[in-house]
Parts: C-alpha cells; sequence; structure tokens
C-alpha cells in the first residue's frame, strides 16, 4: 500500500503492508533507528512518536492510519542536542541504560507543546511510559527545566542539582 505522510516536517512516500506497525515503517523503511522497540503492546512507550502533535505508540499504529498526516520521531527533537528537552535531559542526567529515553523525550515534547509550563501532577498524568531504571524524578525535573530553558528563562547557567534530587526512587 503506498502511503504519504510528513516524518520530522520532510514529506515520505512509503510502501508497505497498510497493517505493518508504523515502528517497523520507521525503522526498516526510513531508516530511523530511534524509535525503539520495546513491548509490541503499547505499554512501555519506548516507540513514542508524536503523532499530529499527540504522544503515540508506534507499535500498535497502522501505518495506513498515517495517510497525510504528520509524525515527528526523536530525530526531529535535534540532531546536535541542541533542543530544550534534550538540553535539559543532559544536564540533569536523565538517562541511565537509555533505552526507553527517545520515547520518554517524544512524550514530553508533547506534553510541553500542549502545556508550556506543566505542573508534577500534569507531567504525572502525561508522562505514562516505564522506565525500567526508575528515573521518574529526574524525568520530572527536566521537563520542568525544558520548560525553563524553553521559555529563556533559564538560558545562561544549568540549574545547580540537589542531591536529593539525584535519587531515582519515585
Amino acid at each position: 500500500m503506498k502511503i504519504s505522510f510528513k516524518v520530522n516536517g520532510q514529506q515520505k512516500n512509503v510502501d508497505v503492508p497498510g497493517d505493518q506497525p508504523l515502528l517497523w515503517t520507521l525503522r526498516d523503511s526510513l531508516g530511523l533507528k530511534g524509535t525503539k522497540y520495546g513491548c509490541g503492546i503499547s505499554q512501555c512507550g519506548a516507540c513514542t512518536v508524536r503523532f499530529n502533535g499527540t504522544a503515540t505508540r508506534s507499535c500498535v499504529l497502522p501505518t495506513s492510519r498515517v495517510q497525510g498526516a504528520a509524525v515527528d520521531t526523536i530525530e526531529g527533537l535535534s540532531l546536535d542536542g541542541s533542543h530544550p528537552l534534550q538540553r535539559a535531559w543532559e544536564e540533569l542526567d536523565v538517562p541511565q541504560c537509555g533505552y526507553c529515553q527517545a520515547g520518554q523525550l517524544m512524550s514530553a515534547s508533547a506534553l510541553l507543546a500542549a502545556t508550556p509550563h506543566p505542573t508534577d501532577a500534569e507531567i504525572d498524568g502525561a508522562m505514562d511510559n516505564l522506565c525500567r531504571c526508575a528515573t521518574y524524578n529526574r524525568i520530572r525535573q527536566a521537563i520542568h527545566r525544558a520548560a525553563e530553558l524553553k521559555s529563556g528563562a533559564a538560558d545562561a547557567a544549568p540549574r545547580p542539582r540537589r542531591l536529593d534530587e539525584s535519587r531515582n526512587t519515585p
């Protein structure tokens, strides 16, 4: 099935089975390896992309559903790490094993696009990706920091971490 859609702002055309999960179209047909396979049943969030601006699990989304749509992957944030979320993630040492982080970042980017300065409760409600390393506190802190960076309120120096902020317990 011929399917045409935008990926990271660029028009793409693929010829894949319509029921093929978008995850495999992105990885195998378009060479975008940043979106990860985790569970294959829409539970873990490692495969999260933005589909028309909404955080969506690509492992269960048939490619036929993206006809004419806009899809953003982790590669679309920034290749050089300059996106506020990437800067905040690095500044606060969020990743440990890193496997879930592309999906975490894409969920966070959808959240910040809809809610530029989310509360802890809004972050907790939107961030339903699983992290085996349990970096949830640092993820929450990094989303707040990215909101600061995005608004230009904190471009100068990195925000110092308090000792208790480096713990991974929820």
